[in-house]
């Protein structure tokens, strides 16, 4: 539709733009009404979509819950930064103490008072969810698994994680010790663009040592569903629980649920809600950064308009239902007024479609525009006064 005339004078107006498509990358987008509508039988869940941070559905995922071997996926963050800083590689070994190697629950088997490589470690927590290579990256790097707890936290911090505080490297029952659904996604999400180089360990399925084969735990990763990580948990508190990522066609999907009463229903309820998410929703391109969304009106300026631009790529993500009935408008109090300065913010880019909450973007100036001098402002000022605005 049209642009509305503006209101008499430089007094405000709103000028709206309805858009057939288009796209900036937004960095979330809350999903309302029908796409949390979804049962799941797990007590905590959230899937959110990777490129724009929609979140496709959630059922409590800000309350703390055992965080179970899920935690280990931090352990893996930060042996992965070590790896990306230069100060590891894959090639260098840590020791394997007694303490390390009697621990109990799952292992990858290393053996006491020997030295085990830092790419087998990783495979050992990753797909043998092995307490005790876990434990042994811990004190490797960090001298004691409490030094490590320290260290995890303190990166856990940094990274956006606001609901979680680890105890332990390996996600063993310990009092204070608590994480989020959100938390986990974000964590998961923030592995998969931090080390994309190391990333794949996560969708290996089997690794043998100490000549004991043994598979990944993760049931998606032999379904056809584009699955290639991360990490399941269980404990008695806990349930079971797995956070996990699946990429189709380009589009990635990071799930996590917890709380449920059995490795088959985890499998199941896993690989169901993933699908929904791929079948039920796209992402939508709208804008490229730099481009000109609209032209608006300039008050006393050389120029008479001003681009209208967006910084970033804008991609929504919507059910595909909803698509054909999503809006986009320009809103801004205009003519602006000269001068301009390029990359202000002067307009804002309103998108909203049935049973979503409108999302508001920012939109800069995308060139200088000056001011006209005394004559010229003077003979703009007379000429509105004679044949009032100019629409």
């Amino acid at each position: 539709m049209p642009p509305t005339a503006p209101a008499p004078g430089p007094a405000a107006f709103a000028r709206r733009l309805a858009l057939a498509a288009a796209l900036l990358l937004v960095s979330a987008l809350a999903v309302a009404g029908d796409a949390r509508a979804l049962e799941t039988k797990a007590k905590q869940a959230i899937l959110i979509d990777a490129s724009t941070g929609a979140v496709l559905l959630e059922k409590d995922a800000d309350t703390s819950m055992p965080p179970s071997s899920m935690s280990k996926m931090m352990t893996i963050y930060l042996l992965f930064d070590s790896l990306k800083s230069g100060s590891l590689s894959l090639d260098d070994s840590f020791a394997v103490s007694r303490r390390a190697w009697r621990w109990g629950g799952s292992k990858m088997w290393v053996l006491v008072d020997t030295r085990v490589r830092i790419e087998d470690l990783i495979r050992g927590i990753i797909i043998h969810s092995g307490n005790d290579a876990s434990i042994v990256v811990a004190e490797g790097l960090a001298g004691s698994e409490d030094a490590f707890a320290d260290m995890m936290n303190e990166r856990a911090a940094a990274i956006g994680l606001e609901n979680s505080r680890f105890v332990n490297a390996t996600g063993w029952p310990a009092e204070g010790q608590h994480v989020t659904a959100r938390d986990l996604a974000k964590l998961a999400l923030r592995t998969i663009r931090d080390f994309p180089e190391y990333y794949h360990y996560y969708g290996e399925k089997n690794f043998t040592y100490n000549n004991i084969r043994q598979g990944n735990r993760n049931p998606l990763l032999y379904q056809n569903l584009g699955a290639d990580g991360l990490k399941t948990g269980h404990t008695e508190a806990a349930g079971f629980g797995l956070t996990a990522s699946a990429e189709r066609n380009g589009r990635r999907l990071i799930l996590v649920v917890n709380g449920l009463e059995s490795e088959r229903d985890r499998s199941r309820e896993s690989a169901r809600l993933l699908e929904w998410g791929f079948r039920e929703f796209d992402n939508y391109p709208l804008f490229t950064a730099g481009e000109t969304v609209e032209d608006a009106g300039v008050w006393l300026g050389r120029d008479k308009t001003v681009p209208l631009v967006v910084d970033r790529d804008v991609v929504v993500t919507l059910p595909r239902r909803a698509r054909r009935n999503m809006k986009v408008s320009v809103v801004y109090e205009g003519p602006v007024p000269a001068p301009i300065a390029k990359g202000a913010q002067i307009a804002s880019l309103r998108i909203a479609a049935p049973g979503f909450e409108t999302i508001e973007l920012p939109l800069q100036a995308g060139t200088d525009v000056a001011q006209l001098g005394f004559a010229g402002r003077l003979g703009a000022a007379l000429k509105q006064l004679v044949w009032g605005p100019a629409n």
